[in-house]
């Protein structure tokens, strides 16, 4: 590599490390006189990036975004966090236009790796362990994704049709039998976008429903943006000004502000209800992913739970290994004595017990 060449690199590589620095400051860390900084920003600008000189008393260059995306330099430590980064998307992101761009991303940047870097960046195995195998992430459409991140940034009023969840087929919830897998009639909302989150691998919008005058999540693989925008919108204050802290506060049942556990399970679930169980708190909270467990005592605590419909609410009571000392509201109490009916028949002999072999097992006589 000439000294042009390394020199322009290092140029370079100072205004993506800061974007605005001084002649005086470029030409000292060079160690090169202001004339010759200003032929290496040519050669940039003739390899396609964007230097903006900036004139007067602090004047100097500004590396701006272009239309195009120019080569880019990146040392050692970017290129191995850069590579993990692309493998962490590919193995595990929202969307499958997402995952195989990430694919595409990380083939071209492995190909022009010096050995020493691709030793490295291969020995990076990202295997993604769901946190609910039985329960595998929706996609999420990247035109979406881009839409309601770009409302976002801009502060603009998002138009959107958003799908509730479906009961499967042959359940009872609270708003009558369920129809089974897919998408319910999507409903027109409007809201003030604030932030995109991902939680267990799905990704959601928190944002101000205009029209319920409070904040709400949106999944946005049931999200579908309608165009164009609305008006711009001065930010509301999140309460507790932590978005972490608020959604999962949100989906175990509560809300920052209320400091107790509520019977609303996961935002959107058709019946919702609590009990009480006499088990201490730390033994429960582990099982219980969407729900919300509020302490009563050394070996009592409440828990606030929702599921498609009451029976299979009542289901989720009875994984718990303890014993239910109160519930509610009564439907649940009413589902939970149907399951232990149920159980009951089946345990005495009631049911009809069937042998079915195990999966690559062979019994020899």
């Amino acid at each position: 590599m000439t000294e042009t060449s390394r020199r322009t690199l290092l140029l370079l590589s100072l205004l993506q490390a800061r974007p605005d620095r001084t002649g005086p400051e470029l030409a000292r860390r060079l160690g090169v006189d202001p004339r010759t900084v200003r032929r290496d920003v040519e050669r940039l600008r003739d390899l396609g990036y964007r230097v903006v000189a900036t004139r007067g008393r602090d004047g100097g260059y500004r590396l701006d975004a272009g239309a195009e995306l120019p080569p880019l330099l990146f040392d050692d430590e970017q290129v191995v966090a850069l590579t993990v980064a692309l493998r962490t998307v590919a193995a595990s992101g929202p969307g499958d236009a997402i995952e195989e761009a990430a694919v595409r991303a990380l083939a071209t940047v492995r190909q022009v790796l010096p050995a020493r870097l691709r030793h490295r960046v291969d020995a990076v195995d990202v295997a993604p362990v769901p946190a609910h195998p039985g329960r595998p992430a929706p996609s999420v459409d990247l035109d979406v994704l881009l839409a309601v991140s770009t409302a976002v940034r801009r502060r603009e009023v998002l138009r959107l049709d958003y799908a509730p969840p479906v009961a499967p087929t042959g359940t009872e919830t609270a708003d009558g039998p369920g129809t089974g897998p897919g998408r319910a009639a999507t409903e027109p909302r409007r809201v003030e976008p604030h932030h995109v989150v991902v939680r267990d691998g799905r990704w959601y919008l928190l944002a101000w429903d205009l029209d319920r005058a409070d904040w709400r999540t949106f999944r946005l693989d049931r999200t579908t943006p309608r165009e164009p925008t609305g008006p711009r919108f001065a930010p509301r204050e999140l309460p507790g000004d932590d978005v972490g802290a608020f959604v999962a506060a949100r989906f175990a049942g509560s809300t920052p502000s209320s400091g107790s556990a509520s019977p609303a399970g996961e935002a959107g679930w058709p019946c919702r209800g609590w009990v009480e169980l006499a088990a201490p708190a730390r033994a429960v909270v582990p099982f219980v992913e969407d729900g919300a467990v509020e302490v009563l005592g050394p070996d009592r605590c409440r828990v606030a739970l929702g599921s498609w419909s009451w029976v299979a609410l009542a289901a989720r009571v009875a994984a718990f290994d303890a014993d239910v000392l109160a519930a509610g509201p009564a439907e649940l109490v009413t589902a939970c004595a149907t399951v232990a009916g149920r159980l009951g028949r089946r345990a005495t002999g009631g049911g009809r017990s069937v042998e079915r072999p195990v999966p690559g097992r062979t019994d020899r006589s």
